[in-house]
């Protein structure tokens, strides 16, 4: 092999002077050993299949570190190999990109999933595919691989292959301008799948071969005539299309391959970008062309960056042919996209590599000090980067913003999914809920039907339609809480009036007041939008009429409102209305607090140095002045974040403080622990600040505790 060894060194100096003929030659050896002994399906040696992959990534003038990447790219994967031994005998550089190549591998298109979940898939490679390099050796191995297929003996598997092939990496090769790469890929996958239709098409095209011996070339003579007397030098190439392109346009327009008449196509190189033109202007000027044919590429690059001037015109003979337009630039950037601009080693490259708007979507920025033959080795994919592609169980794939967590996947999945989860398995762990995923994750949650989604997870997740549910069954959650509170203060009013709240009276509330079902009514009683005393004149109209009412001797209005206990002694606030306590600030007794009206909801009291309620000030009409009465309630919630070291004993020295300081722990939470430390929220039930600063500062003085403070949006 060391015929071939040489072929492809000199192959690679043609192009590249400075090439290290050493390295290439040591990775040539560690790839032929490294496979030494392991065959491919058709018997041949396996090391064939990265020396040919490297000689195609050689034809397209890639960097000697991109060729040895072709070389190595199966060792990982196949054979007793690790990236620290590649680390160490030709650097991280290439350590890198096989590793890339290597996770690229392992993703594989599902039998039976739909377009949609294909481009998924394209977009995850393009995503995972940090270094472009790692998804041009990608392409070249699955086209090798495409051309020995017929030597895998079970008709399914390549099956699967030539979908995948043709549904992912064919078009990511158009998507960054390798045709030539891409070409080969449909045109190998359409006979795997099509394979009576690709042997009629073929056969057709051989007989037309025959035929178009002389016609292509005649064709070609008069074009380049044509051109030249219009003034611009010009070379011409004609061929007949592929198997592939004529089904394609035979699908798109519905007509038999006898009905196409323009399947020679015909390319024409002109010196520069004016000459293009100009001898677009002689082309038509001799032909008849063909309407809705002329596409300018030049003036409105493809996205992938591909230029030229596309034409339909009656021929010489009256053919119909295609012609194409370009410079050999051009021609070069379309044969092989990104992979083209390695050549460009000229003092005015950069200004060249501005020209293609295109490569700042796909790359990151040219470093402005360096070559442009560096420019391959520094350019990072910038393509949705600002999304993850997970799997499910069953290896669906769901796309998410970056940053998403398990919840935003659970929600995806299904948003019944997303209200029962409780836990989740990524790539077979155990992790918290709120953990951010990555490209390629693994992802199972775990569900239960008695689990709900918590309001704090709100504060993590990304994406809309789990905001959205989890909003939904936050205020299910109330409405079910308020309608508790309402009927209570209703049971409690009935009774007043000596009308117990029983289930004949219950059963006459939906007709009474247009709600659907007693517990509506019970909710806004409880949120305060509905009186109790309104409640009892609608149900009792008599009774309120008579107003009769037996009091004992003495007692006052104020009196009878006292007997009605308010769920925290709060000035200002009615009696009955919803009070709760800000989630964002946990409010004391002692503390300065402001009330803020909410419909549907009550009162929420902040403390008056929240900055929550900076997003009330243009809304001076929900500002309610309250405070607390000098006899306040026996305990409040208060949350504490705390950080401990992570030593056995830490959380009980805790607890144990907390007990003999009077407070209650009512819920723990735990948001991160690694292997020094863990943090989590404590809600703490304490008689007022007081208290709480009391046992922060007891807790501040335990050996165990990092750091423990009010949670506070402040």
């Amino acid at each position: 092999m060391i015929e071939a060894a040489d072929a492809l060194f000199t192959k690679i100096h043609a192009y590249d002077p400075s090439v290290d003929g050493d390295k290439l030659k040591r990775a040539f050896i560690f790839g032929m050993e490294a496979h030494d002994g392991q065959t491919r399906a058709s018997g041949e040696p396996y090391y064939i299949h990265p020396i040919a992959v490297a000689n195609m990534l050689a034809d397209m003038r890639l960097d000697l570190d991109t060729v040895i990447t072709a070389l190595l790219h199966d060792t990982v994967e196949d054979c007793d190999v690790t990236l620290d031994a590649l680390d160490a005998a030709f650097g991280s550089g290439i350590a890198q990109l096989v590793d890339g190549v290597t996770k690229l591998s392992r993703i594989g298109l599902q039998a039976g999933q739909n377009s949609l979940q294909a481009e998924n898939f394209r977009k995850l490679l393009l995503a995972m595919s940090e270094d472009v390099r790692v998804l041009l050796v990608k392409l070249a191995d699955r086209t090798h691989n495409m051309n020995t297929i017929d030597h895998i003996p079970k008709p399914e598997k390549r099956t699967r292959i030539a979908r995948e092939t043709l549904e992912i990496y064919a078009p990511l090769a158009e998507r960054i301008g390798v045709t030539n790469l891409q070409h080969a890929l449909e045109n190998a996958a359409f006979g795997v799948l099509q394979d009576e239709m690709a042997q009629t098409i073929t056969a057709r095209l051989d007989y037309m071969v025959n035929e178009s011996e002389i016609i292509i070339p005649m064709i070609s003579v008069e074009l380049q005539d044509v051109v030249e007397r219009g003034g611009v030098e010009c070379s011409v190439s004609g061929r007949l299309k592929s198997s592939y392109s004529i089904w394609r346009k035979m699908q798109r327009k519905k007509v038999t391959m006898d009905q196409l008449s323009d399947i020679m196509a015909f390319r024409i190189l002109v010196p520069s970008t004016a000459d293009c033109y100009q001898a677009l202007g002689s082309l038509h000027a001799a032909y008849p062309n063909v309407m809705g044919r002329f596409k300018d590429y030049i003036s409105t690059p493809k996205r992938n960056g591909y230029q030229s001037l596309h034409t339909g015109v009656i021929g010489p003979e009256n053919h119909k042919i295609e012609i194409q337009v370009r410079t050999p630039e051009m021609h070069t950037i379309a044969e092989y996209g990104v992979a083209a601009h390695w050549n460009y080693k000229d003092p005015s490259s950069d200004k060249k590599l501005r020209k293609f708007k295109w490569i700042q979507e796909l790359v990151g920025i040219l470093d402005e000090e360096a070559g442009a033959e560096e420019f391959l080795e520094h350019t990072k994919m910038d393509l949705y980067h600002d999304q993850v592609f997970c799997f499910t169980p069953r290896g669906d794939l769901i796309a998410l913003p970056k940053g998403a967590t398990a919840v935003d996947f659970a929600y995806a999945v299904h948003s019944k999914i997303g209200q029962k989860c409780c836990g989740v398995r990524i790539n077979g762990k155990n992790r918290q809920l709120a953990t951010e995923l990555e490209n390629g994750d693994q992802i199972d949650i775990i569900t239960k039907a008695t689990a709900r989604p918590l309001a704090e997870w709100e504060n993590f997740v990304k994406t809309g339609r789990a905001k959205s549910g989890i909003r939904r069954a936050v205020r299910a959650e109330r409405a079910v809480e308020f309608s508790r509170v309402g009927k209570s203060i209703l049971q409690k009013a009935f009774l007043e009036v000596n009308k117990p709240l029983k289930k004949r009276a219950m059963e006459k509330i939906p007709q009474i007041f247009g709600v659907l079902k007693p517990e509506d009514l019970f909710a806004l009683v409880g949120e305060g939008r509905m009186q109790p005393e309104l409640v009892i004149e609608k149900m009792f109209p008599d009774l309120a009429k008579s107003k009769k009412r037996v009091r004992p001797t003495g007692e006052t209005d104020r009196d009878r409102s006292k007997s009605r206990k308010p769920l925290l002694k709060i000035q200002g606030v009615n009696p009955g209305v919803a009070i709760t306590m800000a989630r964002c600030c946990h409010p004391l007794p002692g503390e300065e607090i402001v009330g803020i009206f909410t419909t549907g909801k009550g009162v929420t009291v902040h403390r008056a140095e929240c900055a929550t309620l900076v997003d009330f000030n243009d809304m001076p009409e929900l500002w309610m002045d309250v405070g607390w009465e000098h006899e306040g309630p026996k305990r409040v919630m208060g949350r504490l974040n705390t950080v401990l070291s992570n030593e056995p004993g830490a959380l009980a020295a805790v607890a144990t403080i907390i007990g003999q300081q009077g407070g209650n722990i009512s819920n723990i939470h735990l948001t991160d622990r690694n292997a020094d430390f863990f943090s989590f929220q404590l809600d703490l039930e304490v008689k007022d600040v007081e208290h709480m600063r009391t046992v922060i500062a007891v807790l501040q003085a335990n050996n165990f505790v990092e750091r423990v403070e009010r949670t506070s949006n402040i």
